[in-house]
């Protein structure tokens, strides 16, 4: 097996395997057979006798993840249950990939950023919901797309850990009046709000965005059928750094 330099911190799937030792190697993780996958982001409403209405945001947004699984032979299950009791129930955060954020829509876009890092434009404050990008693909249609999830490494804030969901992308060509990006960059906006403020030229991680989480619960269990194998499924919630 080798020296390691650190444990595994995803949950294990098709493209996180984990070995005995805790390593990110060796045993393949089972693929989720359903996952639920909610927005929750509390609003308070409040109408007048007029009817006029009034908002507010009352709480930070998060991303809930339900994730079922297949029925699973012991071999299949056991990293997974190990790997969940290690984080001491809600204690510890640890990752997770969903399968349909590996890679953006677009493939070519996919293509630049195996070799291109996508940076942010400009240093950016909490709160704002769209941002200048560059170091794109100067063929327009080379972007990310609607629906896409990205995270951003910024070198001098490590509690930048917040995910994030592309809304809508404009570049050169097809661009709101007055805000015409380079040919190199595009404006992306996202929801939720930005969490934190970022630094200029930080890394927007398009490729194997993962999300930081918990377990919703501090009660794992598991059934075991006739059949002798294993049903399972878990509930996670977002939880910033």
């Amino acid at each position: 097996m080798g020296a390691f330099t650190e444990f595994q911190n995803t949950l294990p799937d098709p493209n996180n395997a984990i070995g005995s030792g805790g390593q990110a190697s060796g045993t393949i993780g089972p693929g989720f057979a359903a996952i639920k996958f909610t927005s929750e982001s509390p609003v308070q409403v409040s109408r007048t006798n007029s009817g006029r209405v009034m908002t507010r945001s009352v709480a930070g947004h998060k991303w809930n993840i339900s994730i079922t699984y297949n029925p699973m032979t012991r071999d299949q299950f056991e990293p997974i249950y190990s790997f969940l009791l290690q984080q001491k129930g809600r204690l510890n955060p640890f990752y997770v990939q969903l399968p349909n954020q590996y890679t953006s829509r677009n493939t070519a876009f996919n293509t630049h950023i195996n070799s291109n890092n996508i940076l942010v434009d400009g240093s950016l404050a909490a709160g704002v919901s769209v941002m200048k990008t560059d170091n794109h693909n100067s063929t327009q249609t080379t972007s990310p797309q609607p629906g896409d999830m990205f995270t951003i490494t910024d070198t001098s804030d490590s509690l930048h850990t917040k995910s994030y969901r592309v809304t809508r992308v404009t570049n050169n060509t097809d661009y709101l009046s007055g805000s015409q990006p380079a040919t190199d960059e595009r404006y992306i906006y996202f929801t939720p709000n930005l969490s934190r403020a970022t630094s200029d030229n930080s890394i927007v991680v398009f490729k194997n965005p993962k999300i930081r989480v918990i377990l919703k619960s501090d009660v794992q269990e598991y059934a075991l059928g006739t059949n002798n194998l294993y049903k399972f499924s878990l509930n996670l919630e977002e939880a910033l750094a």
